[in-house]
């Protein structure tokens, strides 16, 4: 078939009649199915369901310094935590502070305690007149709403397959002391999939900050999510390029066992340089005695060491791979050569990214619900809910069955060829 903006009207309308059709038929189903989120499968918390058991009633509940989890004590993270936390981070365990169940929560609690007390010494943000946060997009909800609700001005980045436009970046950052961070999912993006390049990652450490309290948001959440074991992309550790081009404490980077373990029940940690760590701790000591040992001790037990990470994330992708595949599958075979769409194609995450023709993003997300597929709403990829070209669509496959998965897919791309045809005969 020729591409929609090549069509006639007649011919265009002659379509419209059959999509109408179809989609017509499609919601007769009465399905009710939710492509919303980024959540593991019900098979995939199964893989998990073991380290229930390793700390049986009568197991040794104390860490390898002696330490008994089931008491307080030890605010930073048990010795064994740090280490399974570190590799997975690829740093060294004095570089980690282990917390609670959630990443999320750290980088809210990094982004108050910064608003409300400063950086290392610096200024409240509270106290400024303007304070900026950048925002590559498309990219995660979450982060947005975490920044809109202090306040802090969001400012759109442009992300590439290479990572943020980093002419940009630069820019912002060395030029604007109201520029305080930036936010980064540089390993299989959301919702892209997009990897940081080598040269993006070397360009982040050699940024020359207006603001001494400036921090890149380094949000590691996908490290070791990859689909494939002979196709993985490779991302530069931080850290080390922040040390070795003289800015140590530029970035925080977060990271958690939340899709390798059990969402909201897993463990999550900050790595950062020593004088960043010593200022994270100097709040700890006030804000709690210390986080779930005994969680830290399970998920220790459970996985041993990075290897048993490695091991248990190809289950994962044994699952989540073929519902990548099949999405992609669909979208090839039905939209491929229209022009009226393009969509990423990632070898790890969470998500697929899916561009619309201008305008049509949120008709394709209303017309999808209507047809009983629920899906991210549009605009969420964009700080404050607004897509400037209302095109983006996140697509997260990992939640419904194979089964379900392919009838979404169906409605789906039925949904974007019934709006893309709406939409070109409005001219």
């Amino acid at each position: 078939m020729k591409k929609y903006c090549e069509m006639s009207r007649e011919e265009l309308l002659d379509l419209k009649k059959e999509l109408d059709r179809e989609f017509a038929e499609i919601k007769a189903e009465g399905l009710a199915l939710d492509m919303s989120r980024g959540k593991p499968a019900p098979d995939q918390l199964d893989l998990s369901m073991k380290m229930m058991e390793v700390l049986a009633g009568d197991a040794d509940l104390k860490c390898e310094t002696g330490v008994d989890c089931r008491n307080y004590g030890v605010i930073d993270g048990i010795p064994e935590a740090k280490r399974l936390l570190g590799e997975m981070s690829e740093v060294e365990p004095e570089n980690i502070i282990i917390y609670g169940n959630s990443s999320l929560n750290v980088m809210f609690d990094t982004i108050a305690r910064s608003y409300s007390h400063g950086v290392m010494g610096n200024t409240p943000w509270c106290k400024l007149d303007k304070v900026k946060f950048l925002c590559p997009v498309p990219g995660y909800d979450r982060h947005f709403r975490i920044t809109e609700f202090f306040g802090i001005e969001m400012i759109n980045i442009p992300m590439t397959p290479e990572g943020p436009d980093m002419d940009m970046v630069e820019k912002y950052v060395n030029e604007d002391p109201a520029v305080k961070g930036i936010w980064c999912v540089p390993k299989y993006s959301n919702p892209q999939g997009y990897t940081y390049s080598e040269e993006t990652v070397k360009r982040f450490a050699h940024l020359k900050p207006a603001a001494p309290d400036f921090r890149i948001y380094w949000d590691n959440a996908y490290s070791i999510h990859h689909l494939y074991d002979d196709n993985q992309d490779f991302l530069l550790e931080i850290l080390d390029e922040c040390a070795k081009a003289g800015n140590p404490d530029i970035v925080y980077k977060f990271t958690s066992t939340s899709k390798v373990s059990f969402p909201g029940s897993g463990i999550a940690a900050v790595a950062a340089s020593k004088a960043n760590l010593d200022d994270f701790r100097k709040y700890m000591t006030v804000q709690t005695i210390g986080h779930d040992k005994l969680n830290q001790l399970r998920h220790v037990r459970f996985f041993k060491d990075i290897n048993g990470l490695h091991e248990h994330m190809r289950k994962h992708a044994d699952i989540l791979r073929p519902k990548f595949e099949l999405v992609l599958a669909t979208l090839d075979k039905e939209l491929n050569g229209l022009g009226i769409g393009e969509w990423t194609k990632p070898h790890g995450g969470y998500f697929i990214s899916f561009d619309a023709m201008e305008g049509c993003a949120k008709a394709i997300v209303a017309k999808a619900k209507e047809a009983g597929v629920v899906m991210t709403g549009a605009g969420a990829t964009y700080p404050y809910g607004k897509d400037p070209k209302d095109s983006n669509i996140r697509i997260a496959p990992s939640y419904p069955s194979v089964e379900e998965l392919g009838k979404a897919a169906e409605v789906f791309v039925l949904c974007v060829k019934l709006v893309s045809v709406e939409k070109l005969l409005e001219k």
